[in-house]
């Protein structure tokens, strides 16, 4: 049997984004109903770095790189934040990560909120719409893929379960850094932000590797919630059919089947 291919995807409000280690592909339904597929290569290979304080940090830029070349090559893509609502949270959300670090909470407290207020716009982009059904229409077809046999709507490697490790890094991260004098404070807070990616990707990747031990199932339940009552639902067959065009085509461009 062929080895399967590590897979990310991303639902948008109209379809969903597969990329594997070198190519991407997005499938979005259009207002006719028919279903339009685009696929490339990737710019910028994440998968090519192997040192663990750079591959979080990499990951990231090449999320970062991916979603401009979607839209350019797919215009019709609807991506979660590109709402007017997700964007007016996004700016009360800073005001608000601003307001707590000012706060007489102790450090690790203040991060803490911080983070939480920091995952605010993600979730309003889930309110209404199809965005959550895609997510989980992503979920079946890459899940499906990789176990060879019929998957739910959730899945173990989502996004959302960084969210454990991402607030626990960067509170402890953030928390060092307020303690930094005044003049150093930004760039130790911006050393901060990157040491906690890079170190949440890692923690995240264990997690994966270690599913049963104590520490990772702890890690992983907020964002096993978050999965189950807010960020997935179940799709329609149509929404599978768009989830599952994405598959075959980064498949094809990777050079493996499904």
């Amino acid at each position: 049997m062929a080895e399967k291919l590590r897979l990310g995807g991303m639902a948008l409000s109209n379809g969903v984004l597969v990329h594997g280690p070198t190519a991407w592909s997005c499938a979005v339904r259009l207002p006719d109903g028919s279903l339009k597929v685009v696929s490339q290569r990737k710019r910028i290979v994440s998968s090519r770095i192997q040192n663990p304080l750079l591959r979080g940090p990499a990951r990231l830029v090449e999320a970062l790189a991916l979603l401009p070349a979607v839209k350019r090559a797919l215009p019709e893509a609807k991506l979660p934040f590109e709402q007017r609502s997700v964007l007016a949270a996004m700016a009360v959300s800073a005001v608000g990560v601003r307001v707590v670090r000012g706060s007489r909470l102790a450090p690790v407290g203040k991060e803490l909120a911080a983070g939480v207020l920091a995952l605010a716009p993600a979730l309003l982009s889930l309110r209404g719409g199809d965005l959550a059904a895609y997510h989980g229409a992503e979920h079946i077809s890459i899940g499906t893929y990789e176990h060879d046999e019929p998957r739910t709507r959730e899945h173990e490697r989502c996004g959302s379960h960084l969210v454990g490790p991402l607030l626990a890094t960067s509170a402890a991260a953030n928390a060092v850094a307020s303690a930094a004098p005044p003049r150093f404070r930004r760039p130790a807070r911006a050393a901060a932000s990157v040491g906690a990616v890079a170190a949440s990707t890692e923690l995240f990747g264990w997690m994966v590797r270690n599913p049963e031990h104590r520490l990772a199932r702890l890690l992983a339940k907020p964002g096993q919630e978050l999965q189950l009552r807010y960020s997935t639902k179940e799709p329609t067959p149509a929404q599978v059919e768009v989830a599952e065009a994405a598959l075959r085509a980064c498949l094809e461009l990777e050079g493996s089947t499904a």
